[in-house]
């Protein structure tokens, strides 16, 4: 079975949630197994009390009551050991590239730590099934593995089947090779901005991705009407856009000193 062509170590993770909202929802269980470029595989299986209740429509997926997690950590309790876990790894799940690497930076982020994934190759293997097949993960493990998904939505099981999945889609699409800063541009598509996609690059320009100003370029939006930005900050978006969009209004608040003196 083809292997990654890997320079660095890739972690592949997944998590179970309250929900969907990157800005209102919390992890309650998180599994993420590192592969490294000697062909080692480390594990780091947890789960985390939400300091919420878990919604019945959430339980009913994953199976978690809130009684399953009383008495685990909160995620501020754990956030430094995932952080440095990860550090200096390129990063895969499913999926992973629009929920879990923006649920994961926003919990980060909700810790104080800072998050910067800039530099990290991200490998989505559901945007590769759904460029190549289209389908759902147990669909993609039945499709590419020949096997029945059992255990679906626990974090272990998922993971363990995404990296079956990406594993034998490289055996399949032999074209899209092994290099990992490859298979990121091609399960990546588009440049994002923040982790929950309201920006993303065009032309070398942030331009909004959402709502009534998506397709125009941050900066003019910001000239035209600088109540947007207040509005953004101070509506329920994620920490992570709010980090972002006050670099781009700080970039230009400098550009204009500069051109003044």
């Amino acid at each position: 079975m083809a292997q990654l062509s890997l320079k660095r170590p890739i972690v592949f993770f997944d998590l179970e949630t309250t929900g969907t909202d990157h800005a209102k929802d919390k992890i309650i269980e998180l599994a993420l197994i590192k592969l490294n470029p000697n062909g080692t595989r480390e594990r780091y299986v947890k789960r985390v009390n939400p300091g919420m209740p878990i919604p019945p429509d959430s339980t009913a997926i994953h199976g978690i009551t809130d009684a399953d997690i009383k008495d685990c950590p909160e995620f501020k309790h754990i956030a430094h050991d995932v952080y440095n876990w990860m550090k200096g790894c390129d990063l895969g799940g499913y999926n992973s590239n629009k929920f879990d690497i923006p649920l994961l930076a926003e919990e980060l982020l909700r810790a104080g730590i800072s998050v910067d994934f800039t530099e990290r190759n991200m490998i989505d293997a559901q945007q590769i099934f759904f460029k190549m097949e289209a389908r759902t993960l147990a669909a993609a493990y039945q499709f590419y593995c020949g096997k029945e998904l059992s255990n679906a939505h626990s974090a272990e099981a998922d993971i363990e089947a995404t990296i079956e999945v990406l594993e034998a889609q490289l055996d399949r699409y032999q074209q899209l090779g092994t290099d990992v800063k490859k298979l990121h541009d091609f399960s990546t598509g588009e440049t994002m901005v923040d982790y929950a996609r309201r920006m993303v690059m065009k032309d070398g320009h942030p331009i909004f991705n959402f709502g009534k100003y998506k397709g125009r370029k941050v900066e003019d939006v910001f000239n035209e009407e600088p109540q947007y930005y207040d509005w953004m900050m101070q509506a329920d978006f994620a920490l992570h856009t709010k980090q972002k969009i006050s670099e781009i209004l700080n970039n230009m608040k400098l550009r204009k000193l500069g051109n003044k003196s």
